[in-house]
Parts: structure tokens; sequence; C-alpha cells
């Protein structure tokens, strides 16, 4: 298997010409023969014993050559790109040049990563949003937990409060008639929590258990059920039982039951530095948005549409990915959305142009400031990998090229240089809310 040439037809575009020897090209033949003739009938042999030569002579010398050119397509059409030196984005596209007495002769054409150049890149100017927590987030969060931490208790001494969890049956008429959907027994339904026809929960409220009742209410205007919208309904009602949430209190026991503190004022202060992460983590996340835009728009690339096709389906496919780990996969995430894989790339497609431009942004810097991953970085990454799939780093190193870890690592070096030189001026919320 060798490169014949490398020829380069248009900006980004080159032919590859390589050949794959006879004797590669026969051995591959013969392994397709071995696997097709025990499904081939020739008369005045069993089924699965006629000679190669027959075969051929009956259906012509061709008859393998189709599966024979897959068989041995890969491995040279790979070396060839390794000797060509060639950086290769997307598929490419095969043709058949000849079949002789020498071999196999193929094509291929393609596209290559374009050159890609970028000025300005240091001392860009971004704002970064500072939002100091308050005292409203910390209880917010505190109060998720207490209500995680929450029993729910048996009522039969008063009747229902908002706030309540109820279980009654319910039998809805509009007109005297009763209609699909209004019907259900022993419904369990939180007070306040608007499930349903605004005014129903309320009149539900000081209602005691075994209490039989009417609810009278009005369906909304733009209620998803044209023949009910706007109507005035009655619901016949039974109530069931009561039962009401009771947290824990706030304090230094329940600390020590949510948290490895044994103080509520310890547990609030980890609270509020957990929240003031996520703050600080939003405003990088606003500032790294800012200087991949501002880097998008610096560089100077004429890229091709293969890349962001490409580009596209691995995002297909990392998702895909997700949906499996989740127990489900494309097909049921589409019945379940009404959407397609057309359509589903074309939501992707804006990310996928994002990644394209980013990565070459960032690669001509890496490049131009002379950025390279040493071997310790290298080796730290590939722990890190083995670490979070606890893996062995041995079979890590096994499955991911080294050279790839490497690019990645220099992208991400020139992204910290990018952050490290640019001008960033903090604001608070309410100067963003003032600009927009």
């Amino acid at each position: 298997m060798s490169l014949i040439k490398a020829e380069k037809t248009e900006n980004n575009r080159y032919t590859l010409e390589f050949s794959v020897d006879h004797d590669t090209f026969e051995n591959a033949i013969n392994k397709v023969y071995r696997k097709s003739v025990k499904n081939i009938n020739v008369p005045g042999f069993r089924k699965g014993k006629a000679p190669r030569s027959i075969i051929e002579k009956m259906y012509g010398t061709g008859v393998f050559y189709e599966d024979a050119v897959n068989e041995v397509l890969p491995a040279a059409y790979e070396a060839a790109v390794k000797e060509s030196a060639l950086e290769v984005v997307g598929q490419p596209e095969f043709d058949i040049v000849s079949i002789d007495e020498n071999g196999l002769v193929m094509k291929a054409d393609l596209y290559v990563k374009p050159e890609a150049k970028i000025e300005g890149y240091t001392g860009i100017e971004v704002s970064r949003t500072v939002v100091p927590v308050t005292d409203e987030e910390v209880d917010h969060e505190i109060n998720t937990v207490r209500e995680r931490n929450a029993r729910e208790l048996e009522i039969t001494d008063r009747p229902a409060e908002m706030g309540d969890t109820v279980t009654f049956d319910f039998d809805g008429y509009v007109d005297g008639t009763a209609f699909d959907g209004g019907k259900a027994e022993n419904h369990k339904l939180k007070l306040g929590s608007g499930q349903f026809i605004p005014g129903f929960e309320e009149q539900i409220a000081g209602k005691s258990i075994d209490e039989e009742f009417d609810v009278n209410v009005t369906f909304p205007e733009e209620y998803h059920a044209a023949e009910l919208a706007g109507k005035p309904a009655v619901f016949k009602c039974k109530l069931h039982a009561i039962t009401a949430t009771e947290l824990p209190e706030l304090d230094d026991e329940f600390a020590k039951d949510v948290s490895e503190f044994d103080t509520l004022a310890e547990y609030k202060a980890d609270v509020q530095a957990r929240i003031q992460k996520r703050h600080d983590k939003n405003a990088e996340n606003e500032v790294d948005d800012q200087l991949v835009e501002a880097l998008m728009e610096k560089l100077e690339a004429d890229i091709p549409e293969a890349m962001y096709v490409a580009e596209t389906e691995n995002f297909v496919r990392d998702y895909d990915n997700r949906l499996r780990m989740q127990g489900l996969d494309l097909k049921t995430y589409f019945q379940y959305t009404g959407m397609n894989l057309d359509s589903l790339r074309e939501q992707m497609r804006p990310q996928a142009e994002r990644q394209v431009k980013t990565r070459l942004a960032l690669e001509a810097i890496a490049a131009k400031e002379g950025i390279e991953a040493t071997e310790a970085e290298i080796d730290e990454e590939f722990n890190g990998i083995a670490q979070s799939y606890n893996m062995p780093v041995e079979q890590v190193k096994a499955s991911i090229d080294a050279d790839m870890i490497a690019a990645d690592m220099k992208v991400k070096k020139a992204m910290d240089l990018v952050r490290e030189k640019a001008v960033i001026t903090d604001k608070a919320p309410e100067a963003e809310k003032a600009e927009a």
C-alpha cells in the first residue's frame, strides 16, 4: 500500500491517489471468496464447494471485487493520509482508478483543515457580572433541604388548610353534563400548588374529612379544551384524608443531620460559599463566552462545509450516547419530541459551527505563540481520565492517541492565555439589567 500522489484541486481540497499491491488485493479477494462461497449455488457442485475460478467464469472476474475493495480500503486510505501528512476533515469520496495484474489503484477526494490566521487576541475587553450571595438565596437552598427531610403527618383534628395535601374524589359537570377528564377518585392534591383551575383549591380549604361539597369554578378563556373554555363548572367532591408537611427545626441538630458541620452557623457559611462558587463560575463562563465571540470575529479562515457537517455529526453521536446512558436512544427521543434526525442536526448546527471556529482560532494562537504540551502534562491528563472512568491508565493510553491529548491541551493553554491577557471589567447585576 503506497501513496502515488497528493494533488491540490482547489482551496482546502485534495485528491489522493494510492495503490494496493497485487498480493494484498489477491488475499482480500480470497478472503471474500471464502466468506461468500457457502451461499453460492453452482450446478455440478455441492453448495459452498464451487472453486473460485468457476464462480468467476460464471459471474465475471470482478464478482468479488467490490467486497475486496471494502476489505482493503480502510488500511490503504489511512496509510495514504499518513504518508501525505494532510490534516483531513470530513468524509472523503472514493473512486476506483484501476484494477489489473498490478493490483488496485484508488483515489479519494477530500477536504483538509484550512489555514487559520488571527490577530488581536490579547487585550480583548470583556465584562464580568459580579453577583453577591443574598440571604434569600441561602434561605431558599436551606429550605429546599428542609423540605427533602420533612415528614408527612396525618391530620384528623382540623379542616384542610392551604399547604396541606388532600386526598379526595371529584366529579365535574358543565351545564349539568359530565365531561371527559372531569372525574377521579382518591386524587392527591397539594392545596396552593396551582395544579387545578384558579379558585378550585381555595374552596377545598376549610373542609373536613368525609365532608361532601361542591366546588364552583369557571374554566379560563384560554383553556386547552376549547369546548370547556370560559364555561362555568361545578365539581362534586368528597374529602377522604388530609396530610401536612412538618419541616425539621432549623437548629444545630438539623445541621448535623444534613451536613458534616456541628452548628447551623457553620452549615449556613458553607451553603453561602457554595452559592458564591456557582456565581463565580457563571461569571467566568460569561467571560469565556465573550472571549470566544471575539475570537470567532477575529478568525480568518476559509472553512470547508465538510468541517461543519462532521462536527454536527459528532454532536449528534454524543447526544445519542448521553441518551443511551439514561436508558433511551434517538428513536425513542424522536417519538417523544416529534423531531427527526434532520431537525436534530439543524438544532445542533450552530453549536457545531461555534466549536469549529473556536478550535481553529485557538489552534492558530497556539501555533503563533509556540504553545506545546509537555510529557508530564500529557501523563497528568491521562491519569485524570483514568480516574474519571475508573480505568487502568495503561488501558486509557492504549485507547486514546497521545497526539490528540496534546492537541487538546494546546488548545486549552491557548484559551488560558487569551483569558489571562484579557481586560476584564467587573460590573454589578444592576448595571447588566440597565444595559439590557
